[in-house]
């Protein structure tokens, strides 16, 4: 029995030295890419490229949540036409519903029909008036679907599902669930600027992730450090950020963000510009960071301080029309700069 336990005893010390020297030996990777309309780029050390298996999980994924694939499932469900789930929804539609039923329907994945009637899913030369809106409102609601023997049943057929604020944040989940089986153990995942990190990077220190400063596209801000508002070092989490200061339109003298409330109809008008949501999974940080942007910094903080899993910095614009910061006691670890 002794000698047995000074063998096993041996053979998990050689396991060890052969991990640690087989992170000292295999290579950094990176990949990058577009996919969901907009862009990846990822790091990992691994002594293998896995290029192959990423570009699979991440086709899969659009295959079921894209809304501009038109044989996407997504897309499928909300032509009408086949109400068949897959692996995909059945994982996040349950998942997104907890975000909704914490914030108050803030987060709700039924809000394709506003987005698209005030113009940011596909540009219309004309705004909803009041009417038009309250219409629309009548089927949106995270409580008008669920998922029965692998079908969506929805309360009423002109429902739609629009997974956009959480399908990248899912996305960079994915790939690290490819890197988990693989067995890697330093990565990073950016997605559309939504990211899952773990281990170390190649200097062997935490991921190193800037907070863009807020900065409307023609205010003459230049390219460089100066537009970060801080920069993180991050590892074994996920992090996602929501902004309303580069993604808008003016119509008619009027400024329309393009975050809807769900609730309302309305685009928002709240003084929050920028959330950044630090989580366990990046559908969860990607799903916190768009509901605090409706929420607005009131709500949004007392939402965050029930979910101790998170960590937030907000950046919203104060009684005196300035920026300001306000941020989860736990987020103060993060900043390096």
């Amino acid at each position: 029995m002794k000698r047995y336990k000074v063998l096993l005893l041996v053979l998990l010390v050689a396991g060890a030295v052969f991990v640690v020297w087989q992170q000292h030996t295999a290579p950094y990777r990176h990949c990058e890419g577009k996919i969901f309309g907009t862009y990846y780029n990822i790091t990992y050390q691994h002594d293998t490229d896995l290029q192959k298996d990423i570009i699979a999980a991440l086709n899969g994924v659009d295959a079921s949540l894209s809304m501009f694939n038109s044989g996407s499932t997504i897309s499928k469900i909300n032509s009408g036409g086949d109400l068949s789930t897959d692996r995909q929804i059945d994982y996040l539609l349950p998942r997104a519903r907890k975000v909704s039923e914490a914030t108050d329907g803030a987060f709700d994945v039924t809000v394709a029909p506003l987005v698209n009637a005030w113009g940011f899913g596909f540009k219309n030369e004309t705004l909803p008036d009041k009417a038009a809106v309250d219409s629309i409102r009548e089927y949106v609601g995270y409580d008008k679907v669920r998922i029965k023997r692998g079908h969506l049943e929805k309360d009423d057929p002109r429902v739609m599902l629009d997974f956009s604020a959480i399908a990248k944040g899912y996305g960079a989940d994915v790939v690290a669930q490819v890197f988990e089986a693989n067995k890697v153990r330093n990565y990073m995942v950016e997605l559309g600027g939504d990211l899952v990190v773990k281990g170390k990077n190649n200097s062997g220190e935490a991921w190193r992730i800037g907070v863009a400063r807020p900065q409307e596209p023609d205010s003459g801000g230049a390219a460089g450090a100066q537009d970060y508002q801080c920069v993180l070092g991050i590892t074994d989490c996920a992090m996602a950020t929501s902004g309303n200061y580069r993604n808008f339109y003016y119509k008619d003298g009027t400024r329309y963000a393009h975050t809807i409330d769900p609730r309302t109809g309305y685009p928002v008008q709240h003084e929050i510009v920028s959330a950044t949501i630090v989580a366990p999974h990046c559908y969860e940080a990607d799903a916190y960071a768009t509901a605090s942007m409706v929420m607005g910094i009131e709500r949004a903080k007392e939402v965050i301080a029930k979910q101790h899993q998170l960590d937030a910095y907000l950046i919203y614009i104060d009684g005196k029309g300035e920026q300001a910061v306000w941020m989860t006691a736990g987020f103060d670890k993060y900043i390096i700069q």
